[in-house]
């Protein structure tokens, strides 16, 4: 079972995302309520923050992520930020949600 991504790994991810214009990030990469699991979730909420400010477009979704940007202090450091990851997520991949067709219909 992995509870946090490891060292090699976020770095990884940190020069990738460094690299990017857009950035959907939905999904923690650990258990980051338990501090001894929240390293590579928590790096990669500095990140976000980190090239927000070098211009890149930055989505946050879901709870969980949300919550993680929360707890790191960096919510207010990324373009956008919404506890609706799996709505998101199925509107991106091209699917009707009924709310947004219903709208659709007015």
């Amino acid at each position: 079972m992995g509870l946090d991504s490891g060292p090699e790994t976020t770095k990884m991810l940190q020069e990738k995302l460094r690299t990017m214009k857009t950035v959907l990030w939905n999904g923690p990469l650990g258990v980051f309520e338990m501090p001894n699991f929240a390293k590579g979730t928590f790096a990669i909420a500095d990140t976000l923050a980190e090239i927000t400010q070098h211009g890149c477009i930055t989505i946050v979704g879901g709870g969980d992520s949300v919550a993680a940007m929360e707890q790191s202090g960096k919510a207010d450091k990324v373009s956008h930020i919404s506890t609706g990851g799996g709505a998101a997520l199925e509107l991106i991949e091209g699917r009707v949600l009924p709310g947004v067709a219903a709208l659709q219909k007015v």
